[in-house]
């Protein structure tokens, strides 16, 4: 019998665009000619809860607790009260969310439109927020409040496990045991399961797959996905049930308890492209036995199986994402919290593409540097990812575009930008990269003029001690200076950072923010947010502890996940009463106030004065760049053709011929003046670094070129006319 498949991401990831894990898959197996069906089942839920009628099944449940609980808090009893009002207002605002009203953004603006529980609690905080900010902006940062009220109020009254972005999340976080998960499991399904099942119900029955797959990205989609195989398991079991995804290729990597595949005829790791083609032969033809990453149950006992002779594709075969049949204008765009980065997270829609497998530094000792998604690097061909960016506008209708890479290599982010420029897409992209020093000024000038709105990096610690540790491979004024070229451009830069990792003494977190608030200060960085360092398997802190002074607290090896380690570091300081006051004093500095505080301001327990320089960083922004081009570096022109007069002009009775060459750039006009001789070869040269043209000239080829007509090749090159080209788009690559 032919294969048909199902492809699911189960509740919850992200309200504003797909997770693309089923768009990747959907698309390779276009390439196979294999029939195939997908669903975001966190947004169907979502739109069918938060509707008209979702809202007067939703008040009508949680009319029990409140007949038999006393203890329900205010804040519900006020949104249950004011019930009519938000069975009034949902339908509208979803649509305004999904970009269709943007009419009743003037309404929900004056504030008396809304429902307010106690998430509008923070709006004197609104003016600082959006004061600069447009009535779009402010009222999905509005309508946004009145969600999560109404979310407050399904998680007290309702469905503690709910969650936008996920849940029941705190069942799939360091799971090291099936038990509280199975547990949980063989309960009645919640108010929110029975939503899921509803919808799920009905998918099964319409598209009627023989094979279904779940790809569980994050712990918050566990149990949905459980949830979800149970049910087709119940009702359907003659439909083979597969899982993968982030969360098993992180955490189920020494899987052993059989339960799990009571729910799961199998679960597999890694790329998935050859371990799904795999199983679909096996359906078809059932005495294959090849198997490619997979767990399965055989005789009764939890089996790993990588029999398979196949290669995984490389990504130049597994064809373009395919979002087709996932409902990409009902997605809704919201405005949770004013940092800009987790802005960009949430509002917008955005295609999401990869520009290589894997990490091409792949040494961060903090990271999962073991693991083939990260350890395996293969980058795609600049052409053929635009190939993929033109298909994807065309199918989405969408020309926004998230590189969603561990780091985005360099070079390939120059011949990306190149190609973007040199086939006139109006694209829109952003991406996470390492503040190499190789992002030149001119280089973020590219990048900026094919769309790069956004970079985000890790400064993690900014130590230079640790980021050695860490094998980050920058310093603290390296990234100052990447930072600046970004900003100056008109890049906006996020930046990752950490603390308590393993050795790092109070010092250094207190100088880590120092160089943090002076980052800020010098307004090389608009967006950051601190994690607090987790212990993984898989990364060479778990993988060698003893290296990194940490000791893990057991050695025991969980039978269902494996991955976030309880350990102690030598030091021995508890690195948890930081969280409040880095978090904090951050807030501030994105909003450029505060620069002046004691940093012991921030914290109500004594903290050490920094050792940092006040002028640290602004001393490193100081420094200028030599003079010293590469002759390899490629030239690049990304302006017009300029319009060119000749006229002469005399000095003390002698008179020569010059040449006017007028542009015209997006912004403004301007003109330089030159001698003839040297007008017409910069007439000819710009024509052939032209971003359009098919050649990429290097330094050295420009630099013979000239020298093959004129002289003084250094002299012209550093002219006011080719510094005043400089400003306007003439780049060294």
């Amino acid at each position: 019998m032919k294969t048909k498949l199902f492809v699911i991401t189960p509740p919850f990831t992200q309200l504003n665009t797909p997770y693309p894990a089923t768009a990747y898959i959907k698309g390779f197996l276009n390439t196979k000619n294999i029939e195939s069906a997908q669903a975001d089942l966190g947004i169907d839920v979502i739109l069918e809860l938060f509707s008209k009628k979702g809202l007067l099944d939703l008040f009508q449940v949680s009319s029990f607790r409140f007949q038999v609980n006393s203890e329900i808090s205010d804040n519900s009893k006020r949104i249950f009260a004011l019930q009519d009002e938000y069975v009034k207002t949902i339908d509208p605002v979803i649509q305004f969310l999904q970009g269709k009203n943007p009419t009743l953004a003037l309404q929900i603006c004056q504030e008396d439109f809304l429902p307010e529980a106690s998430r509008f609690a923070q709006l004197e905080e609104l003016d600082w927020a959006f004061g600069t900010m447009g009535t779009q902006d402010k009222a999905k940062h509005l309508a946004t409040l009145y969600l999560e009220d109404i979310s407050d109020f399904i998680v007290e009254c309702v469905d503690d496990n709910f969650g936008f972005s996920r849940y029941a999340e705190r069942l799939g976080r360091s799971a090291n045991s099936f038990d509280e998960l199975y547990e949980a499991l063989q309960q009645q399904p919640t108010y929110i399961d029975s939503i899921l099942i509803s919808l799920l119900k009905t998918k099964i029955e319409t598209i009627k797959p023989t094979f279904f797959l779940i790809s569980v990205p994050f712990p918050g989609n566990l149990y949905s996905a459980f949830r979800c195989a149970q049910w087709v398991k119940q009702n359907h079991p003659e439909i083979k049930i597969s899982m993968g995804g982030g969360f098993p290729n992180t955490e189920l990597r020494s899987l052993s308890d059989k339960r799990v595949f009571e729910f799961f005829d199998f679960i597999t790791l890694d790329d998935g492209e050859v371990p799904i083609e795999e199983l679909i032969f096996n359906l078809e033809n059932p005495n294959s036995n090849s198997f490619k990453r997979t767990f399965l149950l055989e005789n009764g006992e939890v089996v790993y199986k990588n029999n398979s002779l196949k290669h995984d594709y490389k990504q130049s075969q597994v064809g373009t994402p395919d979002y087709s049949d996932l409902p990409l204008d009902k997605y809704i765009s919201v405005i949770e919290i004013v940092n800009p980065m987790h802005r960009m997270w949430s509002d917008g829609r955005w295609n999401k593409l990869t520009m290589a497998h894997g990490c091409y530094w792949g040494k961060c000792t903090f990271c999962d540097i073991s693991l083939d998604y990260i350890k395996v690097y293969e980058p795609v061909a600049a052409s053929l990812l635009c190939d993929r960016m033109e298909e994807l506008i065309e199918q989405t209708g969408q020309n926004g575009f998230h590189f969603v890479d561990e780091a985005a290599p360099p070079a390939l982010m120059r011949a990306v930008a190149l190609e973007i420029l040199k086939r006139k897409l109006a694209v829109t992209w952003w991406t996470n990269i390492r503040f190499e020093k190789s992002f030149s000024k001119d280089l973020c000038l590219l990048l900026k003029a094919s769309g790069c709105i956004a970079v985000s990096g890790g400064l993690e610690v900014a130590s230079d001690r640790l980021l050695k540790l860490i094998d980050k491979g920058v310093t603290v004024e390296q990234v100052a200076k990447v930072t600046r070229n970004f900003t100056e451009a008109g890049i906006m830069v996020h930046a990752y950072l950490m603390y308590g990792y393993p050795t790092q003494t109070i010092q250094e977190t207190v100088d880590s923010l120092e160089m943090v608030r002076q980052l800020f200060e010098a307004g090389v960085l608009q967006s950051g947010f601190w994690h607090q360092f987790a212990l993984t398997a898989h990364s060479p802190v778990g993988l060698y502890p003893e290296k990194f002074g940490v000791t893990k607290k057991t050695e025991t090896i969980g039978t269902f996940a494996n991955n976030d380690i309880d350990y102690t570091d030598s030091t021995g300081i508890n690195h948890d009463k930081f969280s409040f006051g880095l978090k904090k004093s951050l807030f501030n500095f994105m909003h450029g106030i505060c620069f002046d505080y004691e940093l012991q301001d921030w914290f109500d327990f004594k903290i050490p004065k920094t050792k940092i320089h006040p002028d640290f960083i602004f001393n490193a922004l100081e420094e200028q760049n030599d003079f010293n081009t590469k002759p390899n570096a490629k030239v690049v022109w990304l302006g017009g053709k300029p319009s060119a007069e000749i006229f002469t002009k005399s000095k003390k009775g002698k008179s020569w011929e010059m040449m006017s060459l007028t542009f015209h750039d997006k912004k403004e006009s301007f003109a330089i003046q030159t001698s003839k001789d040297e007008g017409e070869w910069l007439l000819s040269i710009l024509r052939n670094i032209s971003v359009s043209a098919t050649k990429n000239y290097t330094f050295q080829e420009v630099k013979n070129d000239f020298e093959t007509q004129l002289e003084d090749f250094e002299l012209f090159w550093y002219s006011k006319p080719i510094n005043t080209l400089r400003e306007f788009g003439l780049l060294v690559l």
